[in-house]
């Protein structure tokens, strides 16, 4: 059975929501944030103390965007992937990281330099600059939005939930603000299926169970 290390509304809940959509069979491993600090007995399994991990058989994965595609493909056929010979393909890989890479990561920066550093650690300018990097960058998916629904190939696919991920992360950071009403709406078509609010479920059910805790804040 494939197993998923996981912290609440981290990176990892892109695998989370997207084991959900699948209906795939796993178990879920529930770890404090961060997991290289406060769960060093995880270094051990992922040498880098972060999550996600997915670890399926001899197989294991470290990359959230990575995890997504090798999910859609290694339990396949799905609709969620986009084949090499369909035409929205490109749109797919580029989704895929998209969504982390150019939305994701700037995001990051905001959080650690203008909340979780101690407060002689943190850089106005660095929360000022990112923050204006990442409302650029949502050009492109508004840009796809005027005329599609999902991110690639006229339907909902993987590269959803990489980007997905993404606005959930913003209303975290502080930067939903800058989401154009299409964005928002996009937002709220995702949040809205069964499989996100069934890995919504799963994270709370979980941390409670194997942390004794039921908070739903995000981590990046």
């Amino acid at each position: 059975m494939i197993e998923l290390y996981h912290c609440t509304d981290t990176r990892s809940f892109r695998v989370l929501w997207a084991l959900e959509e699948l209906r795939v069979d796993y178990a879920l491993k529930m770890l404090p944030f961060p997991p290289r600090v406060r769960a060093k007995h995880f270094l051990a399994s992922n040498p880098l103390g972060t999550v996600p991990l997915l670890v399926d058989g001899g197989t294991r994965l470290t990359e959230s965007a990575a995890i997504l595609h090798y999910l859609a493909t290694r339990y396949g056929p799905s609709s969620l992937a986009v084949t090499a010979d369909e035409a929205g393909y490109g749109d797919y890989l580029n989704g895929l990281h998209y969504g982390e890479a150019t939305l994701t990561f700037p995001q990051t920066i905001v959080l650690r330099y203008g909340r979780f550093e101690p407060s002689e650690r943190r850089l106005a300018q660095a929360v000022e600059d990112y923050s204006a990097w990442f409302g650029a960058r949502l050009r492109l998916l508004e840009a796809r939005l005027v005329d599609h629904e999902f991110a690639a190939a006229d339907r909902f696919t993987m590269a959803d939930i990489s980007i997905g991920y993404a606005l959930k992360l913003a209303h975290f950071s502080g930067l939903a603000e800058l989401l154009p009403q299409s964005l928002a709406e996009y937002w709220a078509r995702l949040e809205a299926r069964d499989g996100y609010r069934r890995a919504m479920t799963a994270q709370a059910r979980e941390a409670e169970a194997q942390l004794g805790v039921a908070s739903q804040d995000v981590r990046a």
